[in-house]
C-alpha cells in the first residue's frame, strides 16, 4: 500500500508549489520584466528578467521545487546585486505557470529560456545556476550546449539516489517517474563546474553530492562544503559567500 502510495503521490511529495493569480503584480527591488513564454505543448511558462546595470553576464536560475517566483525572484536578486541579470522560471503549476508536468517538460521549457536568452546574449556569457530540484534541469541543459558555467546549490546524484536513500526498504526504481539522472549528464557536460552543498543538508544528502561530483573526476569542477549548512540557507556562510562572489567577478 505504501508502495502504490509512493507511485500515485510522487509529484504530491516531488513538487510542492504554489500558485498565483494571473494578474497577480511583483514586486522586486531591481527592475525586471515579466515573461510569458508560450510552448507548443499548450502549457504557458512565466518567468522574470532582472536586468542590472553594466551586467557581466546572464544567470539562467532554475529554483527548487517549493513555492513560486515571488520568493524565488528576491532570492535571485542576490544575483543582481552582483552585477548580473537574471532569468528565473515558474515550472508548469508553479505560480502563473500552466501545463501538464512531467519530466521532459521539465527540460523542453528549461530549453525554451535558453533559447530566449540566446537571441539577447552571447552563449559565453550565459550562466547555468540550479538549487536542489533546479540542479538537475540545469545539468541537463548544460550537457546539450557551451554555456559560460554551471554551478549547482545542494545538488543530487538523481532523485532515485535520493529517494533510495529516503525509502530503503521499497523498490523505488520501477516505482518513479521522475529520475532526473544529473549522474548521466553531467558526463557530457563541457564548461566548468562548482558545486556547494552543507553537510548538515536534511533534504539532499550531502553523499548524494559527493557521488555527483566524484562521477566525473577529470573534469574542470569545484566542490565547496559548507560546514553545518543544511539545505536553504548556505548564503548564510561566508564560505558560500566568498566563493560565489569569486566566481561571478571572475
Amino acid at each position: 500500500m505504501i508502495g502504490a502510495s509512493l507511485y500515485f503521490l510522487q509529484e504530491k511529495l516531488l513538487f510542492l508549489p504554489t500558485t498565483l493569480p494571473q494578474d497577480y503584480t511583483y514586486q522586486f527591488e531591481y527592475p525586471f520584466e515579466e515573461v510569458f513564454l508560450n510552448t507548443s505543448e499548450a502549457a504557458v511558462i512565466n518567468a522574470i528578467h532582472f536586468k542590472a546595470e553594466h551586467p557581466k553576464g546572464v544567470i539562467l536560475y532554475f529554483h527548487g521545487n517549493a513555492g513560486d517566483l515571488s520568493r524565488w525572484g528576491t532570492i535571485a536578486e542576490f544575483f543582481v546585486a552582483n552585477h548580473y541579470d537574471v532569468f528565473i522560471m515558474d515550472y508548469r503549476t508553479y505560480g502563473k505557470s500552466t501545463g501538464a508536468l512531467s519530466e521532459q517538460a521539465f527540460y523542453n521549457d528549461a530549453q525554451y529560456c535558453y533559447d530566449y536568452l540566446l537571441k539577447q546574449y552571447s552563449e559565453s556569457d550565459i550562466t547555468l545556476y540550479g538549487r536542489s530540484l533546479g540542479t538537475g534541469i540545469a545539468t541537463y541543459l548544460a550537457s546539450k550546449h557551451q554555456p559560460k558555467q554551471l554551478i549547482l546549490e545542494t545538488p543530487y546524484y538523481s532523485i532515485l539516489d535520493v529517494a533510495k536513500q529516503r525509502f530503503p526498504i521499497f523498490p523505488i526504481k520501477p516505482l518513479l517517474k521522475y529520475k532526473f539522472p544529473s549522474n548521466e549528464f553531467i558526463k557530457n557536460v563541457e564548461c566548468s563546474i562548482t558545486i556547494f552543498h552543507g553537510t548538515d543538508d536534511s533534504v539532499v544528502p550531502y553523499s548524494s553530492a559527493k557521488k555527483l561530483y566524484a562521477a566525473v573526476p577529470e573534469h574542470d569542477i569545484e566542490f565547496i562544503t559548507i560546514k553545518n549548512g543544511e539545505h536553504n540557507n548556505l548564503i548564510d556562510f561566508n564560505d558560500y559567500k566568498i566563493t560565489i562572489e569569486l566566481i561571478l567577478n571572475n
